[in-house]
């Protein structure tokens, strides 16, 4: 059964995510402020600062438009299913990936939110996977159905966007997946795998050699006597 607080402290901070976003975008795009030069740029000390500012710069209301769908559902599902876990997983995938990017990226200005989601959606596929838990399973199997296609960006098939952004998002939350692996929700174990296996009896009937129960077995024999009976041959033959 959905946890009805839960769904509402997902949806509460998802939405805080997006309106942040989206009030920077209007600040930069409308109102001319200028803020994508606050983007990531690979190994300089000025770049440094894109660490925190990334996800929050888009180039274009095409841009942040397809971002903001995919970044309300993955992070809404993170904060759901994983929320014992969620603030250092969360602040990992959030502060690692572009930290990641500042070493490995191209030169150039590196923006957008799509670092974070790259993250997101490799930890709850992976997560979902290793942990066989029948419930992020199925999570994992609807982050695949829908967002499955985000894979193909990873690698430089469009050389317009940042892939290597992708790229360290997604290897991050992989990371990550393995990392908490044994933290938060687990698969439910069952009372019979924590009872200890019965000792091995070498009486059991059913390692009892079959040949010795053969010969023990007694034989009997039964002769049969045949008896005729006096009294049927004083019946005439034509009335027997």
């Amino acid at each position: 059964m959905l946890d009805r607080s839960r769904i509402v402290d997902a949806v509460v901070v998802s939405l805080f995510l997006l309106i942040l976003c989206w009030s920077v975008f209007i600040m930069d795009e409308y109102l001319g402020y200028q803020l994508k030069q606050w983007g990531m740029k690979p190994r300089t000390w000025e770049g440094l600062r894109g660490v925190l500012t990334i996800h929050f710069l888009h180039g274009d209301l095409e841009h942040i438009a397809q971002n903001s769908l995919a970044l309300f559902v993955l992070n809404s599902l993170l904060f759901y299913f994983y929320r014992p876990i969620v603030l250092p997983v969360f602040l990992a995938l959030l502060i690692v990936s572009p930290l990641l990017l500042w070493f490995t990226g191209r030169d150039g200005n590196h923006i957008g939110a799509s670092v974070l989601i790259y993250a997101e959606f490799a930890f709850l596929l992976v997560s979902g996977l290793i942990r066989r838990n029948p419930i992020l399973l199925r999570v994992a199997l609807v982050v695949v159905l829908y967002y499955g296609s985000l894979v193909w960006y990873v690698f430089p098939v469009d050389r317009k966007v940042s892939w290597e952004g992708h790229a360290c998002g997604f290897l991050i939350g992989l990371l990550a997946a393995f990392w908490w692996r044994k933290q938060g929700p687990q698969r439910k174990v069952y009372q019979y795998e924590l009872e200890p296996e019965l000792p091995d009896d070498e009486n059991a009937y059913w390692k009892v050699p079959q040949q010795d129960s053969v010969q023990n077995e007694t034989t009997v024999t039964v002769r049969y006597h045949y008896k005729p009976d006096d009294k049927a041959s004083d019946i005439p033959e034509g009335q027997r």
